[in-house]
Parts: C-alpha cells; sequence; structure tokens
C-alpha cells in the first residue's frame, strides 16, 4: 500500500518560524515534525511515499531526498500554488492507482496511529480524535460508525471530535476531489462535507498518539509529547563533575563542561558547548552548534540550531530559531499572556518567549511572557519588549 504525505503548505500561523521553512520542517525533539509522519508509516511497512510539496519545497527534498535514510522510498509531487489540501492530493492523481493511506504532514504521530488505521477492516476510512480546540479544526459528526457530516472550523457546542487529516482512501476519491475543486472547494474537509451522503466513510479511533500545532505557543506542547526518550546516549564529551539525570542524549561533537546540571528527557544535537556550570532541565530540546555560556538556565524550551545564549541568562518555555544571538543576563519568562496571532487575541497560560532567526538580543534585555519576535529582529542592550513583533522589529 502506498501512503501520501501533504506538505505544500506554509503554516503562516506559526510564524516566525515558517519565515524560511514550511511548517513539516520545523523541529520538535530535534527531528522535523514530517519525520515522525514517515517513521510512523515506515514502522508498518509502508515503503513506498508520495511527498506532496510547495512552499519552500527544497529544505523538504533535500532533507528526506529519495528515502533510503529512512527505509523507504520517497517520490515527490508538487503543488505549485497553495490552493488548499484538496487541490495538493490532485497532484498526486497519477501515482496512485490502488487504495491508499493519506495523511497531513504537519502532526505529530506515533506508529499505532497507523496500525490502528490499517487494522480496521471496513473501506474508506477517517481517524478521529477528540480535542479541547475543535473549532480550529474539522468536527466529525458521527452515526453508527459512519461519518454523516464533518463541519469546519465551526462555532462552540458541536462536539468534540475531529478530522485528524489521516484518511485510507480507494482511487476513486480524486473524482470527488477533482469536483470539488472546480466548484471552488479548496479543503478535503469541504468536499467530503458537500458529498458525505454519497460515501460510506468509516470512523477508526485509535490508542496512539496524535498531536497538531496551530500556533507557535503549541511548539512546547508537541516538545513535550514527542519526548520518549530512554536510557542515556552521550556521543560527546562529558567533563568531570557534570550532572547527568533521566533520560539524556548528547550528540556527537558536544562537551558539556564541568559543574553543569542536565535533567531529562533532553535531547541536545551535535557540536553543541554546554557550560561549565550551566543548568539545562525536562523536555527541552537544544540543535546543533549551540552555546551556552556559564550559569545560565534552560526550563522546557525548544532552542534550534547555531543559537549562542550568554551567560547568567533564564529562559523558561521558549522558543528560540536558528541562528540568533542572546547576550548575557537575558531573561524570557513564562506564565499568562494576552497574545496575537495574525489580528487574533488568545489567552494563553505558561506562555513563554517565541524568537525569530537570526535575531540578536543585547545584554540585560527582558521578554515579557508571550512574546512573539519576528525574524532578523534588534532588540537592544538592556530593553525591555512584548507583544508581537514584526520581522526586522527594532527595540531600544
Amino acid at each position: 500500500m502506498k501512503a501520501v504525505i501533504l506538505a505544500a503548505g506554509e503554516g503562516t500561523r506559526l510564524r516566525p518560524f515558517t519565515v524560511s521553512r514550511p511548517k513539516v520542517m520545523i523541529p520538535i525533539g530535534n527531528r522535523p515534525i514530517l519525520e515522525y509522519v514517515v517513521r510512523a508509516l515506515a514502522a508498518n511497512g509502508i515503503t513506498d511515499i508520495v511527498l506532496v510539496v510547495g512552499y519552500m519545497k527544497e529544505r523538504i527534498m533535500s532533507f528526506f531526498g529519495n528515502g533510503s535514510r529512512f527505509g523507504v522510498k520517497i517520490s515527490y509531487a508538487i503543488q505549485e500554488k497553495q490552493l488548499g489540501t484538496a487541490h495538493a492530493a490532485l497532484a498526486v492523481r497519477d501515482h496512485i492507482k490502488e487504495e491508499f493511506i493519506m495523511v497531513a504532514g504537519d502532526n505529530i504521530i506515533d506508529a499505532q496511529v497507523i496500525t490502528d488505521l490499517l487494522k480496521h477492516k471496513g473501506g474508506m476510512s477517517l481517524l478521529v480524535t477528540s480535542s479541547e480546540m475543535p473549532s480550529k479544526y474539522g468536527v466529525v459528526q458521527i452515526e453508527a460508525g459512519r461519518v454523516v457530516d464533518i463541519i469546519e472550523k465551526p462555532e462552540k457546542g458541536v462536539g468534540n471530535i475531529i478530522n485528524t487529516g489521516i484518511y485510507r482512501f480507494p482511487p476513486e476519491i480524486f473524482d470527488y476531489l477533482a469536483q470539488g475543486v472546480m466548484t471552488g472547494k479548496s479543503g478535503i474537509t469541504h468536499v467530503l462535507h458537500s458529498c458525505i451522503s454519497k460515501l460510506n466513510l468509516e470512523v477508526v479511533r485509535s490508542t496512539g498518539r496524535w498531536m497538531d500545532a496551530v500556533y507557535p505557543w503549541d511548539l512546547i506542547r508537541l516538545n513535550e509529547y514527542a519526548f520518549n526518550l530512554t536510557g542515556q546516549v552521550t556521543s560527546g564529551t562529558i567533563e568531570a563533575g557534570v550532572t547527568l539525570r533521566g533520560p539524556v542524549f548528547i550528540g556527537a561533537g558536544t562537551r558539556v563542561r564541568a559543574g553543569s546540571y542536565i535533567e531529562g528527557p533532553v535531547a541536545i544535537g551535535e557540536g553543541c558547548e554546554i557550560g561549565p556550570y550551566a543548568t539545562i532541565f525536562p523536555t527541552s530540546s537544544i540543535g546543533n552548534g549551540v552555546h551556552v555560556a556559564p550559569f545560565t538556565a534552560i526550563y522546557n524550551s525548544i532552542i534550534m540550531n547555531n543559537v549562542s545564549i550568554g551567560s547568567h541568562s533564564h529562559i523558561s518555555r521558549a522558543v528560540i530559531d536558528d541562528g540568533c544571538r542572546i547576550g548575557t543576563g537575558f531573561s524570557a519568562s513564562s506564565g499568562l499572556a494576552q497574545v496575537r496571532v495574525e489580528e487574533e487575541f488568545f489567552k494563553v497560560e505558561n506562555a513563554g518567549s517565541m524568537i525569530g532567526e537570526f535575531t540578536k538580543v543585547g545584554p540585560k534585555a527582558v521578554l515579557s511572557a508571550g512574546t512573539i519576535v519576528g525574524a532578523n529582529s534588534r532588540i537592544g542592550d538592556g530593553a525591555r519588549a512584548s507583544g508581537t513583533l514584526e520581522d526586522r522589529s527594532i527595540v531600544v
């Protein structure tokens, strides 16, 4: 059986982290989101995969290549303009001649999700889950195990069972998708909603893990969720006087200097320098080429590649993108915050700071809980910043 992964979208609500990468390539636990999907399919023996790519497709194609590194065979279909998931799915029509699995590439899933879908003995099927934020998804109405309606991003009160974007389809589905696109329906759920009475679309529930990131602060929740490290793997150099507790992964060429304390689960990439006397607390992931200076504490954060963090800094529940330079004495705390994304305001508990790529932050700068700093911004020495700052902002 073939699998189709939809990975053409941008993920605008996750900016600034999609300025130079598609959503599916945001690192979670030091792996792109899309890698979790590919590995879940491979673990179930599904090794023939078609990836639909579009926005910044080169980032995906250069990382995954032909798939051999992941034990699969990957081919690519290109959606030149991002005109919705139904339009994206039609890009693979010539690749598919039999029943297949279609998966959204921007969710974290585990192998059990695919196992449960394959075990289902019915025909056309949709995997569902419950959600605390059903208004952000397509809510599924079910009768006797069959889908009777899908309501995209509904008002409150219509239920909390949502569409995960994981399907088992016959090739005939492309006829419905093509007709839907011709009549202006851009999304797969919109097409299914319009022709649901003609389909025998069955519901599958899974005991596996499925999680989505809609907004930047959701990335921390995904990072917590994705960690399943056990034991300790230390390919780097651990100096005397370092304390490692719980599951910790340390990549090749990384040096953890004396007096540092790391409590897992924590993943640290290759070529990093940590400490001396730095502390890193659970469910933090640190990418490649990161420098964490002495007496800095990092709590439950995502630090991407080639980031430098000055000494005596305190960072909690933050997401810091590639190439940022953070001065000494930096403070980014977490807490209840009102956060703006695309002209909407959200009340977010335990929100940290979110800093776009190649931003420079001066010594003793302070970011309030829930601050979003756009890419290539400058935060001056001792400056205080809050709210949502656009790309290339300057705060003095």
